[in-house]
């Protein structure tokens, strides 16, 4: 598919790099080099992402450097920073230019008179970024910034548990050729059925979805999928089951609402219910994973959380269902 103004070819499997966090160096290496080969030639990293970036850096040294598609993102805020991130990232990448260089989920959209957009337009006139994205969770932004005509691509969460309002800004973005890269296409790891997240993705024919990847296993699911993985009877049945058990208020685990001032885990701990439901409950019913729900208790509804989560959830509310709920599990009066 070709990613909008940018006019990059790329795979209709993206790779998403923040999983590998969690892989040893060998592991992240053998996964990356067999996404390559096997066709996927965009790559999305971050200057946040821990060691992400130098996992791929590693993988790919000695690869044709046009034969891949590197994108990473920075978090900065001023242009010292810009320049300090942008300057690792390519240290540790190998390189020396980014294909796409993005803002990472910054507290606003960057203008053109801005100092810190002079810096990433500074960045692209000497060669070491090829084209300038935005990455965000919040759709007043994401119109903002796609309105703005500065950003080539926009990357915001979409899966088939998204609604209209997220598909008018897909739509939004063919219209303006601004290429869509589709994070948390996999609904934060809530959604198991990758067939029908992949088949749901490819009716969108200016969509890119990067999937986070930390198995070999998991890059095998991808890899089996193509442009004739097309939505059938049975798969939109599943979709639609999702939909009526997830509803809308469930928290996405982008962790817009941390650090919490009572060091609670929010991005688990108003999602457990879920969890348990949707995957082996066992591992979450340890007693390390009891003391983290019990901290929900120390709540103060300061709502501090609620002004930040981008989909205006009523998080103190979420942790009172998630615990009384966790609670029921563990006492055998509730069975998943």
């Amino acid at each position: 598919m070709r990613l909008g103004k940018t006019n990059l070819e790329v795979n209709k499997n993206g790779f998403g790099a923040l999983p590998i966090q969690r892989c040893t160096m060998d592991e992240a290496v053998e996964i990356l080099k067999k996404a390559y080969s096997n066709g996927i030639n965009f790559f999305d990293t971050a200057h946040f992402y821990t060691d992400s970036e130098e996992k791929m850096g590693n993988a790919f040294e000695g690869i044709p450097r046009e034969e891949i598609y590197l994108a990473s993102k920075t978090a900065a805020e001023t242009p010292e920073e810009f320049w300090s991130d942008l300057k690792t990232s390519l240290k540790s990448l190998k390189t020396d230019y980014l294909d796409l260089y993005q803002f990472h989920n910054i507290s606003f959209v960057p203008k053109e008179d801005d100092e810190l957009f002079k810096a990433m337009f500074e960045a692209k006139e000497k060669g070491m970024i090829n084209h300038i994205g935005i990455t965000t969770h919040k759709i007043t932004f994401a119109h903002e910034a796609i309105k703005s005509g500065l950003y080539e691509t926009l990357q915001y969460p979409f899966s088939y548990l998204s609604g209209n309002e997220e598909i008018e800004l897909v739509q939004k973005c063919e219209r303006l050729d601004v290429g869509f890269i589709a994070m948390k296409a996999m609904g934060g790891g809530l959604i198991t059925n990758s067939r029908a997240s992949f088949a749901f993705l490819n009716q969108f024919d200016n969509v890119l979805p990067i999937w986070g990847i930390q198995k070999l296993e998991e890059l095998d699911e991808f890899l089996s999928y193509d442009e004739n993985t097309l939505l059938d009877d049975n798969l939109k049945s599943a979709i639609e089951e999702d939909k009526n058990e997830l509803g809308e208020n469930f928290c996405r685990g982008c962790a817009y609402c941390m650090p919490c001032t009572e060091e609670i885990n929010i991005s688990l701990c108003a999602r457990m219910s879920l969890w348990i439901r949707r995957f082996p409950a066992e591992p979450y019913l340890t007693e390390e994973y009891q003391e983290m729900m019990d901290k929900t208790l120390s709540c103060t509804e300061c709502y501090s959380c609620v002004d930040n989560c981008p989909y205006e959830l009523d998080i103190p509310e979420l942790l009172k269902e998630n615990y009384k709920d966790y609670q029921n599990v563990l006492s055998g009066k509730t069975k998943v």
